[in-house]
């Protein structure tokens, strides 16, 4: 009988813990702008699309 009157309160614990985490604030980090994003990934692109550098032509010396 005992545990019929302690489930509602860890029942209240419990959701008041996940209320807690599902509304806690944003964790410290970097965040970037999709602006900034999207310039990133255009350069990276360019540099891979972008030909090689010229090789100096071999010399045929035996």
């Amino acid at each position: 009988m005992a545990s019929d009157l302690s489930a509602p309160v860890e029942t209240a614990a419990l959701a008041a813990e996940v209320e807690g985490l599902l509304d806690s604030a944003e964790p410290e980090g970097i965040y970037r702008d999709t602006r900034e994003c999207g310039a990133g990934l255009l350069l990276l692109g360019a540099l891979l699309i972008s030909p090689p550098t010229p090789r100096p032509p071999k010399t045929d010396a035996r």
